[in-house]
């Protein structure tokens, strides 16, 4: 436990759920109230800020007409007192399906219970009276029911289908609850709720299991939180219900704009929570920017103008209660393997298909690039290899180019001539020092009259002369430049400018980030896209250090090392993934890298990432790492992204064009990211 705020997870906009899975006592309230509190008081202790029970919890689902009699009434409204009484010491907000009478109907309810009172109730709308469902024998249903009370427990409660529920002192807190077969529904009353401004969308269902049906379940939940931009959390009966006729799984389900953050043990025997902590802060930027979640709403004829907003006192000081959420460490790289290999076969085709159709519009007859022998070149060539093949073309119309400079290694450059050999591309070598000496002594360098100055002049006229030659060779030979510079690359600025590697006629690698290239590389080897001995240059080239050799080895024989210069890689991407996808605070990154990297023992890794690169990564380590990217991020290179040339958006998690994804002034400051990354963190 640390004391500081940002150690918090209620500092950073999250709110921790739970999926409810009581044993059921059939047509027992006071066993149901008993065992449910049970679970809340573990929640509570678990740090829970909202827990969801399943659908007439405190009846039990399949009592059928029992749900009719009075004396069930009776004790239903005596053991929903019971829980009232009890949620007076517990933190979680607990939601507690119950039938209850009204107005001489009776409707199959979500009672909301908070800190000694109901919140309000709110009716089912939708009531399944198809194959082995008969609730319209017994409820009403709450359709178009605004604006109501209810007498419970000597209160008078907001009653209706348009209450969403708002803590008062936790922004982004607010939550819409529905009834199992609402969701169903060609239009769930949550697609409502979440206009209405509820970030998390709650579902107290019964829900019996058949074949197939779990799987339409996830499938709905997942579909309902993308589609509506919301969480979801689904909790369905389980242990204890009637099974005279059916049977219960109590399947729970957490779910974030389309992705499951957990899912319970279905069939368990004994009582559990599923529990997730949802990121409400992400839900509202993702709303910022989903232009068409405000038309949704303007064409409801803005359904937050009809909603009764219910507000309570959360109450809960943010203290270090641990993290219940994975945060995947390679945000653009599945850990899991077959998402992985699903987007990697993905991103690998779109650049493919793209450079396919460019070669085809520009008429070219001949593609050049220049292969350093590094990751970056390496993939591109690749790819452009692929896109040749499936256009027909001959791959000797591909002009593959090394040209060492002051710094090249003999490995790389062999690299560079083995990879060109196996691939069968078209190869030259040009040796750019004579023209470099050139230049610089052009320039009066100190380089030229032997002095070993290596500054950034030093480096540029190599980098200059490279693409220089490339374009040149262009117009000679009828061909244009693909680029090789990835989106790591361009996030940090780590490219030359105009006559650099920041400029081509194609940028193929511009929506790819380091780490997924490298990933990529290893699934093109896995899958067999090209011959063994392609593989087996690909696998050498991977096992190098990344640099750019542009500065020649000191003393001691050491490489010019990108990352000791701009950091590793790894935490660079996660940090440009958060800024670009979802415009994230830095210090909430921050502690979304800390959760992620601080214990290499503890998380999944992607299986196929070699153990020395499974590292972890300290606090000041990432604040250090972080503060440069901000500072390169926002205030030094965004005149490099303004002047991109086309290449292809690859992943979700966001491109960097000035025609696309981001857009921003060359000339701003990093001065607000910086004071909020040091005001957000523990002293250093």
């Amino acid at each position: 436990m640390q004391d500081h705020p940002f150690f918090a997870f209620h500092s950073h906009g999250l709110i921790r759920v739970a999926a409810a899975t009581p044993a059921a006592s059939v047509g027992d309230p006071h066993a149901n109230a008993v065992a449910m509190l049970d679970l809340a008081r573990d929640a509570d202790e678990q740090g829970v800020d909202l827990i969801v029970f399943p659908e007439l919890s405190l009846t039990s689902y399949a009592i059928d007409d029992l749900h009719m009699q009075s004396a069930m009434h009776r004790a239903t409204l005596e053991a929903l007192g019971e829980m009232v009484d009890a949620s007076a010491a517990l933190t979680p907000v607990m939601l507690v399906g119950a039938a209850l009478p009204r107005n001489g109907r009776l409707y199959n309810c979500a009672v909301m219970l908070a800190r000694g009172r109901i919140l309000g109730v709110v009716p089912k709308t939708y009531l399944p009276n198809y194959r082995e469902y008969y609730e319209k024998r017994w409820f009403a249903s709450g359709a178009r029911l605004t604006g109501l009370t209810i007498d419970l427990d000597g209160q008078s409660v907001p009653f209706g289908t348009d209450l969403i529920f708002a803590a008062e002192d936790r922004p982004g807190f607010v939550f819409h609850a529905e009834i199992c077969e609402d969701y169903w529904a060609p239009t769930p009353p949550s697609t409502m709720g979440a206009l209405a401004g509820a970030t998390i969308c709650c579902n107290l269902s019964a829900s019996n299991i058949v074949i197939g049906k779990a799987r339409d379940r996830e499938l709905l939940a997942a579909a309902q939180s993308a589609r509506a931009a919301c969480a979801y959390v689904y909790s369905a009966a389980g242990i204890g219900e009637s099974t005279t006729d059916l049977a219960w799984d109590g399947q729970g389900l957490i779910h974030e704009l389309g992705q499951q953050l957990a899912e319970s043990e279905r069939f368990a025997r004994t009582p559990a929570l599923t529990v997730a902590d949802i990121d409400v802060e992400r839900i509202g930027q993702e709303r910022l920017r989903n232009g068409t979640f405000n038309d949704s709403a303007a064409f409801a004829g803005h359904p937050e103008n009809r909603f009764r907003r219910i507000g309570f006192v959360h109450g809960v000081e943010p203290a270090d209660r641990g993290l219940c959420r994975t945060i995947e460490r390679f945000p653009f790289v599945p850990s899991d393997p077959a998402r992985r290999d699903a987007d990697c076969y993905e991103a690998y085709n779109i650049q493919v298909e793209a450079l396919a159709k460019r070669l085809e519009a520009s008429r070219a007859t001949s593609l050049v690039i220049g292969v350093s022998g590094g990751l970056d070149s390496t993939h591109a060539l690749i790819v452009a290899a692929k896109a040749t093949d499936r256009l027909g073309w001959s791959r000797d119309r591909i002009l593959a180019f090394t040209m060492p400079g002051f710094a090249t290694g003999e490995g790389t450059k062999a690299h560079a001539w083995a990879l060109m050999r196996a691939l069968g591309v078209s190869a030259e070598e040009i040796d750019i020092r004579p023209a470099a000496r050139q230049m610089l002594a052009d320039m009066r360098h100190p380089f030229a009259s032997g002095e070993p100055v290596h500054d950034v002049t030093f480096e540029n006229v190599q980098a200059g002369l490279r693409t220089d030659y490339l374009f040149r060779l262009a117009n000679q030979r009828g061909g244009i430049v693909l680029g090789t510079g990835d989106l790591s690359e361009l996030a940090l600025g780590w490219c030359t400018y105009g006559v650099g590697d920041q400029m081509s006629h194609y940028a193929v690698n511009a929506g790819v980030p380091k780490t997924l290239i490298q990933f990529l590389i290893r699934w093109c080897i896995r899958t067999d896209q090209y011959d063994a001995a392609t593989n087996q240059v690909l696998t050498a080239i991977l096992a190098q250090e990344i640099s750019p050799e542009l500065v020649p080895p000191g003393a001691d024989g050491a490489l010019q090392s990108t990352e000791s210069m701009i950091g590793p890689y790894a935490l660079n991407d996660f940090f440009a993934h958060h800024v670009i996808r979802f415009g994230l605070k830095p210090s909430k990154i921050a502690f979304l890298a800390w959760h992620a990297w601080r214990d290499a023992e503890a998380g999944d890794w992607p299986e196929d990432l070699p153990a020395d690169a499974r590292i972890a990564y300290d606090l000041p380590t990432i604040r250090h790492w972080l503060e440069r990217f901000l500072t390169r991020f926002f205030q030094t290179s965004q005149f490099k992204r303004s002047a991109l040339p086309n290449g292809p958006k690859v992943s979700a998690g966001g491109a960097l064009s000035p025609r696309g994804d981001w857009r921003a002034p060359s000339d701003g400051t990093a001065t607000v990211w910086l004071a909020e990354l040091r005001d957000g963190l523990p002293p250093a």
